[in-house]
């Protein structure tokens, strides 16, 4: 049977979700498996309709999410809506040369992605192949395209003298604190002891507060935000850095795999099918000096 889990802050589709304007309460219901052909893709346009400024979350590897999420961002704009689309996947170094690139005459997809990522270290972690519809979607409909992360080099300055020194709020919650550590520690396979993982945590917050930035200069216009999950997450990630008038006018939406128990961190979430891939840890094992 096909459910819908509402509550006043968090929705779960399950399998064969119904629409999010008919959803009843369900409380034992799980994420269900979902691609661009099944019927999460109807309930996913709605929820990007639902509000103007909307974090849509993602595995960054997963192409069937990809495809999902591009389908309901073309829904949305063939609805009208014109966001600003705002990426993870540009440093907010390379602003004003992918503000250069969209004002040439006939501008391009590999145009904004070599305006963006204009080195290795950029384009490094980035499977450009699947962001290339998103920034196709962007040029046919005249979207800006804001970048919305915090560079390399900066969180290394930031891990080095405190969020202060790039002017980043310092005072961070103990919860998000907490939580974040030990989401870099599980991310990393173990590999990181509690004091190294405390040290990153001021980069995944200076990410999280960039974010919450951008997104409020452009509440007016209305907001896409393609982010991994961890950033979407209401618990700890952007949200938790927004005023409480633009957290009203947002929805987080995360993009989940199977076996992934952070579903009630999102006011909506999905769970696709895995994507196949090796197992990170095993690779980092390979990688990580003896001791």
């Amino acid at each position: 049977m096909r459910t819908l889990l509402c509550t006043s802050r968090f929705i779960v589709i399950t399998l064969a979700a119904l629409t999010l304007g008919a959803c009843r309460l369900a409380p034992d219901t799980a994420p269900v498996t979902a691609s661009a052909n099944d019927a999460p893709l109807p309930a996913l346009i709605a929820a990007l309709r639902s509000r103007p400024l909307v974090l849509l979350g993602e595995v960054h590897d997963n192409v069937a999410q990809h495809a999902l999420r591009t389908e309901a961002l073309r829904a949305l704009l063939d609805s009208g809506a014109r966001p600003a689309l705002l990426m993870e996947q540009f440093d907010r170094e390379q602003q004003g040369a992918i503000d250069r690139a969209l004002a040439r005459p006939g501008a391009n997809v590999d145009a904004v992605i070599a305006a963006g990522a204009p080195d290795a270290a950029a384009m490094q972690g980035w499977d450009w192949a699947l962001y290339r519809p998103y920034l196709a979607l962007a040029l046919e409909h005249r979207l800006p395209i804001v970048a919305a992360n915090v560079s390399r080099a900066d969180t290394r300055r930031i891990v080095q003298n405190g969020l202060p020194a790039l002017g980043f709020i310092a005072a961070v919650p103990a919860d998000i604190d907490t939580a974040q550590a030990q989401a870099i520690v599980d991310s990393h396979c173990g590999m990181l002891d509690a004091a190294q993982a405390q040290r990153m945590v001021s980069a995944q917050v200076a990410r999280d507060q960039f974010m919450a930035r951008v997104l409020e200069a452009n509440a007016a216009q209305g907001a896409l935000l393609l982010a991994g999950n961890g950033h979407v997450r209401t618990d700890i990630g952007v949200p938790r850095w927004l005023s409480p008038a633009t957290r009203a006018r947002s929805v987080a939406i995360g993009l989940l795999e199977p076996g992934d128990a952070s579903a009630p961190a999102f006011d909506l979430a999905f769970t696709t099918a895995a994507q196949l891939r090796p197992d990170p840890c095993e690779g980092m094992k390979g990688a990580a000096p003896n001791r």
